[in-house]
């Protein structure tokens, strides 16, 4: 059966819903326990400072069933700002179900009506052949680029 979905910003009381979220998708894709009061700090502080990124929830029959953030980058070889699509999780039960597509349609739509967004980006574990998939068929390409890293805490 086809979920009614529905997205929209993401407010203050869906912070323990997004950490939640965020607990589950650490786990699952890198086996990685979160500190739960620095995640839901963190997750507080973005709601709280939209300039430094956003969150987008998608509902189904009024319930939070997934969501993503978005984080900007400066592109001087473009002149304008990529939105990378980060944080990404759907509940499991309801995977499949055009959940993940519903956020991505909303967040390009809202992309694509700012003069300043040049593109959107994110990055995907390498062996996540799902979410891959999923990207390409919503019109993303793999780039060359491998992300690396060092971490301060």
């Amino acid at each position: 059966m086809k979920e009614r979905i529905t997205v929209r910003s993401a407010e203050p009381g869906d912070q323990a819903t997004l950490v939640a979220f965020n607990r589950a998708m650490a786990q699952e894709t890198e086996d990685k326990p979160l500190d739960l009061e620095l995640l839901a700090s963190g997750i507080g502080r973005l709601l709280e400072q939209p300039e430094h990124g956003r969150y987008y929830v998608a509902q189904s029959d009024g319930t939070v069933v997934g969501a993503l953030m978005i984080t900007t980058e400066w592109s001087d070889w473009r002149n304008g700002l990529f939105w990378w699509i980060q944080s990404v999780y759907v509940l499991p039960e309801h995977r499949r179900h055009g959940i993940y597509r519903a956020l991505h349609s909303e967040v390009r739509e809202l992309a694509r009506a700012e003069p300043d967004v040049c593109g959107l980006r994110l990055y995907v574990e390498r062996e996540n052949q799902i979410a891959q998939h999923t990207y390409r068929r919503l019109g993303m390409d793999e780039t060359v680029y491998r992300i690396y890293e060092e971490t301060f805490s």
